[in-house]
């Protein structure tokens, strides 16, 4: 299929207006950083996914997922074929009886956390201040303060491949897998479209004085002020990152426009037009001064895209 052909197709599926030729990626990551995505689709329906999955599958044009990319390192040189861009426009969220919460991957956890409050509803507080989606939490088991998305989650509504191609499935908690940071979903590629959790009744102030606490230890701890993509490395078994960095004598250490945050040394941030090379450097130099400190080897929790 040519060029403008395929244009033509994906813009049959979402409208014109969704289809954004060499879009940079630095404008939608938190990180500020990626070079230009060659087609960027903004679906608003589980049907409108599908169907852009399946032209690409059907024109052999690579494709992948993004939130509101939080958790992601773009590359410079930007991405081929097609970026699906699961959020604003992905997000509504619907309070169901017994007190179920069900929301699209789009939806941001301060937005769901906040809906969850105004119904009285308790349990999405710690994910409250994770600068992510429904379905980046979903992907990753995201978690903070001692809660984690599994913890509330009951299913998770996915596209996944079939015999007669991708189809639509309402996948129980049971069978997602989910460990540290990890899940079936990312490790068999599936599209997250959405999830239901499962909370529990409490006074909505109740609930917002939870939020408003974790808030506050957000901002004194995290340097939330400059652009990053959160806490750059898992946590080690036994041990915390940032303390393992700290002692490895990596804090404020720079390479370009990348520095190890000097309020947390947990995360990698963009003091000033840093690339994503810069970034992946920075990060190898860290990995290899504390592996030679402490003999850990630290594991990226941020996306590294290629």
């Amino acid at each position: 299929m040519s060029v403008p052909d395929f244009k033509k197709r994906l813009q049959g599926i979402v409208g014109a207006k969704n289809v954004l030729a060499d879009e940079a990626l630095a404008a939608h990551t938190t990180f500020r950083i990626g070079g230009p995505a060659r087609w960027m689709v903004l679906p608003h329906t589980e049907e409108e996914v599908a169907a852009v999955v399946a032209a690409c599958e059907a024109a052999g044009v690579p494709w992948r997922v993004l939130g509101l990319g939080s958790n992601v390192l773009a590359p410079d040189e930007g991405l081929p074929g097609v970026t699906l861009k699961l959020a604003e426009n992905f997000a509504t969220t619907e309070l169901l009886p017994g007190g179920l919460l069900r929301a699209q991957a789009g939806a941001d956890n301060a937005t769901v956390a906040a809906v969850a409050c105004a119904a009285g509803l308790a349990g999405y507080e710690f994910a409250s201040g994770i600068p992510g989606t429904v379905g980046g939490a979903a992907i990753m088991n995201a978690g903070a303060y001692e809660g984690q998305f599994s913890d509330v989650a009951v299913a998770v509504r996915c596209l996944v491949p079939g015999t007669d191609g991708w189809q639509v499935a309402d996948v129980p908690a049971a069978e997602t897998a989910w460990g540290y940071r990890t899940s079936r979903m990312m490790r068999e590629g599936w599209v997250v479209l959405g999830a239901t959790l499962q909370l529990r009744p409490d006074a909505p102030a109740a609930i917002q004085e939870r939020i408003d606490d974790l808030t506050q230890r957000r901002a004194e701890k995290q340097p939330l002020e400059m652009p990053s993509a959160g806490s750059t490395f898992k946590r080690p078994e036994g041990h915390f990152a940032g303390a393992l960095i700290q002692q490895a004598d990596c804090q404020g250490l720079t390479v370009g426009g990348a520095q190890v945050s000097t309020k947390h040394a947990g995360f990698v941030v963009n003091v000033g037009n840093a690339t994503a090379a810069d970034v992946l450097a920075l990060i190898a130099e860290v990995q290899r001064r504390v592996h030679a400190a402490s003999g850990v080897a630290l594991e990226p929790e941020v996306r590294l895209w290629q």
